[in-house]
């Protein structure tokens, strides 16, 4: 057996006395501060991937890394198909889970709660947002559903850029009714800090009220890594 490389998480690490009452400003302080990060260094690629878990009406698990294009106090949260099986899963069981890891950085957040479809005006001023070639794959993918080979789906989308060929207006390509958002209404945030010797800082946001991760509604209390 080939020895198992090993790395010590030394990383700055997390105490009470760093974070403020309510964890909205320490999420976009990490966040920001990876975003940076990713600008100068070749180590964090992609700062706002998040993994997301669902459970189906079965009570099957199903995790994906999707993109976090939606942080806002009321939480965070991303775009989908709205046919998709994570979409499929949150109309079954809208209890979520996310994590946001930066491993370079020694850094985790993880939220829990229960996702809530964003507005459409949000999604909408998102989708006109995109690359023009993201918004034809919007329409071209039945996201999730089996397909016989790529060229049925290359084929759909030489059809689409006929369709709506690229005028360079966010309009270009309307908003297809099936695609939407999610937010994580988040009732736990864990912060997660690497230390050594696997002696991690684990520091949990509990909210016990009515509000956002602005709102002072939370407690904080420390879990053994």
């Amino acid at each position: 057996m080939e020895p198992i490389a090993r790395w010590d998480y030394a990383g700055e690490g997390l105490d009470e006395q760093q974070i403020p009452a309510a964890p909205w400003e320490l999420v976009r302080g990490w966040v920001e501060q990876a975003r940076a990060r990713s600008q100068q260094e070749s180590d964090l690629r992609e700062p706002d991937q998040i993994s997301i878990a669902t459970v189906d009406a079965d009570g099957g698990p199903s995790v994906r890394t999707v993109l976090m294009r939606y942080l806002e106090p009321a939480g965070p949260g991303f775009y989908t198909n709205l046919d998709s099986r994570k979409a499929v899963a949150l109309q079954e069981n809208p209890k979520i889970a996310g994590t946001v890891t930066w491993a370079p950085m020694f850094r985790a957040i993880r939220f829990e709660g229960t996702a809530r479809l964003l507005d459409r005006d949000t999604v909408r001023t998102y989708f006109e947002s995109r690359p023009w070639g993201s918004r034809i794959g919007a329409w071209a993918s039945a996201q999730s559903q089996p397909i016989h080979d790529r060229t049925v789906l290359e084929d759909r989308v030489r059809e689409l850029e006929l369709k709506f060929p690229d005028t360079g207006h966010a309009d270009d390509v309307p908003l297809p009714d099936n695609w939407g958002g999610y937010l994580i209404d988040c009732h736990a945030v864990e912060f997660w800090a690497g230390r050594s010797s696997r002696l991690h800082d684990r520091l949990v946001y509990l909210r016990e009220g009515d509000g956002d991760l602005a709102d002072d509604c939370w407690r904080v209390e420390r879990r053994q890594p």
